[in-house]
């Protein structure tokens, strides 16, 4: 998955924060509330977003609402899988991510490797189902 645009993350955090479909007009009047932006560059790029497969959209009435179909964090962790996938030395590549990590990051690391079903090397692996 490619990295959002400006306006394409804008919408989308829009999309994410409010957790809801939402009409381009309701996205248009928000940005409108920080920098001007016209409706019908919103649309469009709504509409790239669905060619995209990042959002779906529904009639209603004469307008289109419009969902994301990934949460923040999915598409994050799509951006992370695409950065490791581009690399020929994973291993290096995931040392250095870790090695620049804070202390809390690593820890929510290890809660998610173990949440996952993953161990560490000097771990004992979790117990087999019967």
């Amino acid at each position: 998955m490619r990295r959002l645009g400006g306006l394409e993350a804008e919408i989308m955090d829009r999309l994410w924060d409010w957790g809801r479909p939402a009409t381009v007009r309701e996205v248009v009047d928000d940005i409108n509330r920080t920098r001007p932006v016209a409706y019908t560059t919103v649309m469009t790029v709504a509409d790239i977003l669905h060619r995209k497969g990042m959002v779906r959209r529904e009639k209603a009435g004469r307008a289109w609402l419009y969902e994301a179909l990934c949460s923040r964090e999915e598409y994050t962790a799509s951006l992370m899988r695409e950065a490791l996938g581009s690399t020929g030395n994973r291993q290096a590549a995931l040392q250095h991510f870790v090695r620049h990590m804070s202390p809390e990051d690593v820890s929510v690391l290890a809660a998610a490797l173990r949440a996952s079903g993953h161990h560490f090397a000097d771990e004992a692996p979790p117990p087999r189902p019967l």
